[in-house]
């Protein structure tokens, strides 16, 4: 599965940012069946987290209910340097991780 992140590199002390996440996965939500009517089972991000510089800035509980390849979109105030740090955790032991980092000036 693959991430996909987008952070302005520079911004202005105090001004809002947006912030851009994709992550590829298929998110199976867990009522359809097969053709030969077995459930497939649920295979969902389940929570998503961006944190700037360890302080969490950003949390998602995800639901079955949520499209393939989520895309979160969210502001914050350019208040310091520092990394963003991403994570998508999910069913079957889903966790991927991206990061970022942001100038503030």
């Amino acid at each position: 599965m693959a991430a996909l992140v987008n952070v302005p590199p520079k911004a202005k002390r105090g001004a809002v940012v947006e912030i851009k996440a994709l992550m590829s996965h298929i998110m199976e939500p867990g009522y359809r069946r097969t053709a030969a009517g077995e459930l497939i089972p649920r295979d969902i991000i389940t929570s998503f987290t961006c944190r700037l510089n360890g302080a969490e800035i950003f949390r998602a509980d995800l639901f079955p209910a949520i499209s393939a390849n989520p895309f979160m979109s969210f502001f914050t105030i350019a208040t310091e340097s520092g990394k963003f740090e991403f994570e998508w955790i999910g069913d079957n032991g889903f966790v991927a991780n991206a990061a970022a980092n942001i100038t503030v000036e």
